[in-house]
């Protein structure tokens, strides 16, 4: 993106008066292992921007952990709490076991495994798999075709959220979406990070929420049928998390944020911006 982003920050700064430059990350971020990167992208924040929104509860995550430069950065930094959708309906349609495969390019050891699984627990469970809407036609018709009246399988559901709320456990990956989501609904959760190509975000989330006790983790090296189906029985013996305090209302407080900064950059007669309608 750099062909797009640094034309576009240099606009901004030749820009007369110039805005508010203000850029937002998430609480966790990917390890680099690039040599110069973080230093990299340290001296970009401080040449130009004026504020790093963090969209994140310190109280879960702060940035150093995932950044070993943060103490380094001159902008002002912001936690605005995690941003989570709002709370969801009652689920119309209920499920014991909801298992979801985010977008659905990674995760096929995790449906292959779901399927398998499912099929020779021993109790009388309903099971629901998402395998996410990016997996390819071909492979979801053939997965499709192990749905039984115990497994149910499905592409995409817009209530997700809502599915979650009324089941007993969820088991998924661990990004951040999907790790807003379950927060939100406070059902138990088994995380089982992406870890290939390097990948190191899901794992520090899934092991940090794990710590808190508002999750159960299985690496990605131990999903097997057989594993899945005891980290499943060991997840539900768990305490349910729908107590826990992390600040989920990071879209709202995000918009206040930048109001409160817009406010103190416009002169009381308004010359610097002019408001849109």
């Amino acid at each position: 993106m750099r062909f797009e982003l640094l034309p576009l920050i240099e606009a901004i700064d030749a820009t007369s008066p110039r805005p508010l430059l203000a850029t937002s990350v998430r609480d966790i971020l990917q390890e680099r292992v690039k040599p110069g990167r973080n230093e990299e992208t340290v001296d970009l924040i401080n040449r130009h921007f004026d504020l790093v929104m963090i969209h994140g509860d310190p109280a879960f995550a702060t940035i150093d952990k995932t950044f070993p430069l943060a103490g380094a950065i001159k902008a002002e930094v912001t936690y605005t709490g995690l941003v989570a959708a709002p709370p969801s309906p009652a689920a119309s349609e209920r499920f014991d076991i909801v298992v979801s495969v985010g977008g659905g390019a990674a995760g096929k050891n995790l449906v292959s495994s779901t399927i398998a699984a499912a099929r020779h627990a021993s109790n009388a469970w309903k099971w629901c798999l998402i395998t996410g809407p990016n997996l390819p036609k071909d492979q979801f018709d053939a997965i499709a075709r192990d749905a039984t009246p115990v497994l149910s399988i499905f592409r995409f559901r817009e209530d997700f959220a809502s599915l979650l709320t009324g089941a007993r456990l969820s088991v998924s990956q661990a990004g951040y979406n999907t790790a807003c989501d379950v927060l939100r609904a406070g059902c138990r959760s088994l995380l089982v990070p992406f870890a290939a190509g390097g990948e190191t975000e899901q794992t520090v989330r899934s092991l940090m929420l794990e710590e808190l006790g508002l999750a159960t983790m299985l690496m990605e090296k131990d999903l097997t049928p057989e594993g899945l189906a005891q980290a499943i029985e060991q997840a539900l013996v768990g305490p349910t998390p729908s107590s826990h305090r992390l600040d989920l209302e990071g879209a709202r407080r995000s918009a206040k944020i930048l109001r409160e900064r817009y406010r103190t950059m416009v002169p009381k007669n308004g010359a610097r911006f002019r408001k849109s309608s």
